[in-house]
């Protein structure tokens, strides 16, 4: 394993130059001795990642991004799903990150059981599959794995990133969906629950992490995150000006 070793910074660098060594340095971090395996993915703990990482920042600091609506450590939509968000700070600046709750078919879990059908190439017909409700459990594991992922921005374990769009498989479903299938077809999704009858608002997610932004430098680090969807979406826009007039007021 190669340990972490503290770059050599001249004393008249600017701030982005030292974060720029710090980024190379963590990037060439060899966690070959930290790195586990599932369903031949690969990944390392959270508690290992932040280890090293304190090891190289010792000021380091993260936070468990809440909805300020519900003080619930996650955002929940009923049709698209759970996303839970969090943010580490070093050295002045801060990165965000988020993660959906998955299963491990990499289906987005919800806060009720759902089916949805997947083609069975052996019957010739679709088939209905569950998704379970997720618990606490589930979302406290995606927080933690969020963590990991937040820490990979600042280049520790980056290399490990490298293929995390390759799904994790649920063998049944790849059994049954592989082949030939029939043109898509419109699947009905069933919530076994009573439906709730309110409006939903398609920016919620959006308008909580833009209420979470105690002032308008967090919220210039939220747009350059998010640049291309801000500036592709006027509504989005909208939203982040309108947040931008409230800290400004405040301050």
């Amino acid at each position: 394993m190669c340990k972490f070793q503290k770059p050599q910074i001249p004393a008249d660098a600017t701030a982005d130059e030292r974060r720029a060594a710090y980024f190379d340095a963590l990037c060439s971090l060899d966690l070959s001795d930290k790195v586990e395996k599932y369903n031949d993915l690969t990944y390392v703990s959270w508690a290992n990642a932040w280890a090293e990482f304190k090891g190289c920042y010792p000021s380091a600091t993260y936070r468990i991004i809440k909805n300020p609506e519900t003080n619930l450590p996650y955002f929940a939509d009923p049709f698209t799903g759970i996303m839970v968000y969090t943010e580490v700070s070093v050295d002045g600046l801060t990165h965000e990150m988020w993660l959906p709750v998955m299963n491990s078919a990499n289906k987005a879990m919800k806060l009720e059981a759902y089916t949805y059908q997947v083609w069975d190439k052996e019957k010739r017909q679709y088939v209905d599959k569950t998704v379970q409700a997720a618990t606490m459990f589930d979302i406290n594991k995606t927080i933690m794995r969020c963590l990991v992922k937040n820490l990979a921005m600042f280049g520790l374990g980056l290399y490990i990133y490298a293929g995390e769009d390759v799904p994790e498989n649920d063998p049944v479903d790849t059994q049954q969906s592989e082949g030939k299938k029939p043109a898509p077809r419109r699947v009905k999704t069933t919530v076994r629950t009573q439906q709730v009858n309110t409006t939903i608002d398609k920016y919620a997610g959006i308008r909580a992490a833009l209420n979470a932004c105690p002032d308008q430098q967090s919220l210039m680090n939220l747009y350059q995150q998010h640049k291309n969807e801000v500036d592709g979406n006027n509504e989005i826009k909208a939203l982040f000006t309108e947040r931008k007039l409230q800290l400004q007021k405040a301050a």
